[in-house]
């Protein structure tokens, strides 16, 4: 069977769901073959083999953390060249979309991205994306060289399936364009304690209704109460009410979440491109006419200001 090539998303060899969530897709058209880069990368090893990775392949050098993407880029090519793969995944994050393109453009191949789902073909692997908003769902395959393709977070369950696992080191030559952007510092992220929101199984969100920064704490107590990731529509970053990384739709994050609630949203169609694959859909809103009920699984009616506190104190009751 054909070797599918796996990037590593990991912090200090923690390995990230998306990617575990492409080990589950890689196994469905070939083995999978981790490519695992930076400080920690051998400590990947075990979580990788116990979801299917039958070989890790392993480089650390301060290139990774010094400067942006090209060094990746440069050991994915070398790890192309040295297992001729049937295919890359690579995670649908800002850089693994970046990663993916250059890939793509060196090794002279076609490149999809933001898939849904992976399945094989008789000509090569065939992604399905969803397209225009969400209206559309496409299944395409890449017809040039090695395909490479990136996939959005919660596409598919993360599955156990004990490999191998083997550890291998990569010999990766870095090119002079890998050393062109230096990072001249960094400022962790201050921490929720919530998932990140385009990982979260659960998210929830609000908007417009919600009318106003310091009412955004039900919002957050409904989250919390569910274990939930945050987000709020355009309007309601662009009214200073929440941040900018939060905001869902198609100027800001594409979830796709297992349950996405949706307080005070009105639905408008750049909210919905950035949240219309998630499985299920719950909207509260107090017009009925709101376009978001069009797309919902299930819609509430009401107030948020009742409805939301009385949804947060009922899953707390039943939680104990």
């Amino acid at each position: 069977m054909a070797e599918v090539l796996v990037y590593v998303d990991h912090v200090d060899g923690a390995v990230r769901k998306p990617t575990l969530e492409l080990l589950t897709l890689a196994r469905r058209i070939g083995e999978p073959v981790a490519v695992a880069l930076g400080a920690g990368a051998e400590s990947t090893a075990a979580a990788l083999a116990e979801h299917g990775a039958t070989r890790v392949l392993t480089h650390d050098a301060s290139e990774y953390a010094d400067y942006l993407v090209v060094p990746k880029v440069d050991a994915l090519q070398a790890a192309v060249a040295a297992v001729s793969p049937a295919a890359v995944l690579v995670p649908s994050s800002a850089e693994g979309k970046e990663i993916a393109a250059r890939l793509a453009l060196r090794i002279g191949s076609g490149i999809i991205t933001d898939a849904v789902d992976l399945e094989a073909g008789d000509e090569g692997p065939v992604a399905t994306q969803s397209v225009f908003a969400a209206s559309f769902s496409t299944k395409s395959r890449v017809s040039k060289g090695t395909p490479v393709i990136t996939v959005k977070p919660n596409s598919a369950a993360v599955e156990a399936a004990p490999a191998a696992g083997a550890v291998e080191a990569l010999a990766v030559t870095f090119s002079a364009q890998a050393t062109g952007t230096k990072i001249t510092g960094r400022t962790p992220r201050e921490s929720t304690g919530r998932p990140e929101l385009t990982e979260a199984a659960i998210v929830v969100s609000g908007g417009r209704g919600v009318n106003g920064a310091e009412n955004f704490g039900l919002i957050e107590a409904l989250a919390d109460s569910l274990g939930a990731a945050v987000g709020a529509s355009r309007a309601a970053v662009d009214a200073g009410w929440y941040p900018h990384t939060n905001q869902v739709g198609q100027t800001g994050k594409s979830v796709s979440p297992q349950l996405y609630i949706a307080n005070g949203i009105s639905g408008a169609i750049q909210h919905r491109a950035g949240m219309q694959t998630s499985k299920t859909i719950v909207a509260v809103n107090k017009d009925a006419e709101a376009p978001i009920f069009d797309l919902v699984d299930y819609g509430v009616v009401g107030d948020l200001f009742d409805v939301v506190p009385q949804l947060t104190e009922e899953i707390k009751t039943r939680k104990g």
